[in-house]
């Protein structure tokens, strides 16, 4: 009885076309490229800019939250060493350098 009445009443009911799922996808397409994929893009592309245009003597902030001075940088492995201060050099890779601050950061903190 029930079977009947919910075949009768989709019968009736108009049937999506096939051009509006495809509106869709290609509106979730669009919006993912320029909220998600584009931005982020742009940052990795900023921050490789950032990795070949580091030299020695610059002023650095690590993703760790270190501070220091390029002392000595290493093209075939992609290592750079920081000076901390007069006594303490630390080694890390180029890709942890999140800034490059301006000369004359360290003496200021």
């Amino acid at each position: 009885m029930f079977i009947s009445q919910a075949h009768a009443a989709a019968e009736g009911a108009p049937q999506g076309g096939g051009m509006q799922l495809i509106f869709m996808l290609v509106m979730f397409g669009a919006i993912f490229y320029f909220m998600i994929y584009r931005p982020q893009a742009k940052r990795v592309k900023e921050h490789k800019s950032l990795m070949e245009a580091m030299g020695k003597g610059d002023e650095v902030l690590t993703g760790g939250g270190l501070v220091g001075k390029i002392t000595k940088i290493s093209a075939e492995n992609d290592y750079i060493v920081i000076a901390l201060n007069d006594n303490n050099e630390v080694t890390i890779k180029k890709d942890f350098v999140t800034a490059v601050l301006p000369k004359g950061t360290m003496k200021s903190l």
